[in-house]
C-alpha cells in the first residue's frame, strides 16, 4: 500500500488512465467490427460510413497514447483497402 501522498495520487490518476483508455479501446475495436460487418454483408455506404467512423476513432486512440501509431495505422490501412476493394468487384 503507497505511504506517501504523491504514490496514493498516482494510484488514483493510473486507475483513471486506465479507465479511459479502456473505453476508448473498446470504442475502437466497436466501429472496427462494424466496419468489418459491412464489408462482409457487401453494404458499400454502410462500409464507408462506418469506415469514416472507424478511421477517426483509430487516430485520436493513437494521438492520445491508447494505441501505437503505427498499430492504428496498419489498420486504417487494411480496412481502407477492403473498403476501397469492394468497389472492385
Amino acid at each position: 500500500m503507497a505511504n506517501l501522498a504523491s504514490a496514493k495520487t498516482r494510484i488514483k490518476r493510473n486507475k483513471k488512465r486506465e479507465r479511459i483508455n479502456s473505453d476508448r479501446l473498446n470504442a475502437v475495436r466497436t466501429e472496427v467490427k462494424k466496419t468489418r460487418k459491412a464489408i462482409l454483408a457487401g453494404d458499400k455506404e454502410a462500409a464507408r460510413a462506418s469506415f469514416k467512423v472507424a478511421e477517426s476513432s483509430l487516430a485520436r486512440a493513437a494521438g492520445k497514447g491508447t494505441i501505437k501509431k503505427e498499430t492504428a495505422s496498419r489498420k486504417i490501412s487494411r480496412l481502407s483497402a477492403a473498403v476501397k476493394a469492394m468497389d472492385v468487384q
